[in-house]
């Protein structure tokens, strides 16, 4: 049980009717959740505004409202609060509620397009390598420690955040590292956390269907590090453009890696193979398992924060030199008649392009590569024909396909998609509409040493089709087919 004015404390209360000093025993802001005893937070979402569920909640057995307007009729016995944002508010109650679990632990966000799962996971590896107890929230899981979570978003709902980190501080966690989506800063899920540093990878074209603008996007990015204190560090990416407007208004104390651009830390490709990378890195040689020069970026941003938090540079170094980084991203197989396939959760065009330019620095030249790729349903319609036109740009075949088609019917996600294949294109590219179809072609017109790429879905296990989630695995599939046509 916990006194309202306790979690309320932080929050601009605009208007009380009734009393802070009730007790309430969970709060709650889906009115579905609702139990007698607990404080609904009445959220205005995209889908829906929590305001027209009050009433369901009292009857419910919700005992305290906070919302931005007062319903026409308040009730006896039921507290009510006002204020002017209810999703920042309950970023802090909820912070509250757990008792400030995000100040007891060292916590470091990291945001930007892609790279946010690799980065996260890598660090959460590292650091466990090092000794220490820790926790992860990413899109693949979150994890405390040993123990595995399912994820369902990139970053949580305040609520849910707030229970992991309370979790992890039960659990002894002496850091986490956590995804920090550009959804969850626009819809105030970050708000009441204390960051002990952020990181940012790079920003292309995304979640268009949710912000709208490019502009309003980067905003949200650089809204999270604008709300960094001065304790804490902000690390960026000075080789993307957009790289240091990210760090435009921080309090924080900033910090820069790169490859191409005088930065605090800095690296150098010396080799690139499928087999891993040979990097510089503050004048240290060292092989990495891992491959492409995205993934130099990514190594090198762990290494950099790994810096910041103090740790030691040569553990460091030799720990991350075993490390493998987050299912689904560039997963590597090699059939028996050595068909190599690859596995990625590249899902926006600077992704694709980053997976199949690396393949390209990497190819004899002889060799073909295929690839599968298909655009997810009720999302950024305008990104297909680039998707598409990526993937022709950079492969000798291409079969458009389905992705998580949701609600939308494939076959028109397919063609928007098509819209993007260019004149000279045409010959390489076909579409096939069953997704486990389309993996099954693509190995029975590889040929030995030929590379296949199966993007868009990486560490996935379903195929949403109509909001139903169906079992899908493209590594599984990918497996299953190369070894039937060796």
């Amino acid at each position: 049980m916990s006194i309202l004015k306790d979690i309320l404390y932080g929050v601009s209360l605009l208007k009380v009717v009734g009393s802070t000093e009730s007790e309430v025993n969970a709060i709650c802001f889906d009115s579905r959740k609702v139990m007698p005893g607990v404080l609904f937070v009445a959220v205005r979402g995209t889908a829906s505004d929590g305001h027209a569920f009050i009433d369901k909640a009292i009857d419910l057995g919700a005992t305290s409202i906070l919302c931005e307007e007062f319903p026409s009729t308040l009730r006896e016995h039921i507290n009510y609060f006002l204020v002017d944002h209810s999703a920042k508010a309950l970023g802090i109650i909820a912070s509250n509620f757990y008792d400030k679990p995000s100040a007891k632990l060292k916590l470091v966000g990291v945001t930007g397009t892609n790279g946010k799962t690799t980065i996260a996971t890598l660090l959460f590896q590292l650091f466990r390598d090092l000794g220490y107890k820790t926790g992860l929230l990413s899109t693949v899981q979150n994890q405390i420690n040993d123990l595995i979570i399912p994820a369902t978003h990139t970053t949580p709902d305040p609520i849910a955040l707030n229970a992991l980190l309370h979790d992890m501080v039960k659990s002894g966690c002496d850091y986490c590292f956590m995804e920090v989506s550009s959804h969850a800063v626009a819809q105030s899920r970050i708000e009441g956390l204390d960051f002990t540093g952020g990181i940012f990878t790079n920003l292309t074209h995304d979640h268009l269907d949710f912000h709208k603008t490019f502009d309003s996007y980067l905003r949200a990015k650089k809204g999270f590090f604008d709300h960094l204190n001065k304790k804490a560090f902000a690390l960026t990416n000075i080789d993307d453009k957009n790289g240091m407007v990210m760090l435009q208004n921080t309090e924080a104390h900033k910090k820069s890696y790169g490859l191409k651009n005088i930065a605090d830390f800095k690296a150098k490709i010396i080799e690139n193979h499928f087999s891993g990378l040979l990097l510089n890195i503050d004048h240290e040689e060292v092989w990495f398992k891992m491959v492409g020069s995205f993934n130099a970026y990514n190594l090198l941003a762990v290494y950099s924060a790994a810096l910041l938090l103090e740790q030691d540079r040569l553990k460091v170094l030799t720990s991350l030199s075993r490390l493998s980084g987050a299912e689904g991203r560039f997963d590597y197989m090699i059939s028996p008649s050595g068909i190599i396939g690859i596995v990625d959760y590249a899902h926006t065009p600077d992704a694709v392009q980053n997976v199949l330019s690396t393949i390209q620095d990497i190819r004899k030249g002889t060799e073909q590569v295929i690839t599968v790729i298909g655009c997810g349903g009720d999302r950024d319609q305008s990104k297909r024909p680039v998707m598409a036109q990526v993937a022709c740009d950079w492969s000798d075949k291409v079969i458009l396909t389905s992705d998580n088609p949701r609600t939308e019917v494939p076959e028109q996600i397919i063609r928007d998609m098509e819209a993007g294949v260019m004149p000279q294109n045409k010959r390489k590219a076909l579409s096939i509409t069953d997704r486990k179809e389309a993996i099954r072609t693509a190995c029975h017109l590889a040929k030995p040493g030929d590379i296949i790429v199966v993007a868009g879905k990486g560490h996935e296990k379903y195929q949403d089709v109509g909001g139903e989630k169906l079992p899908f695995d493209d590594k599984e599939i990918l497996t299953e087919f190369l070894n039937l046509v060796s």
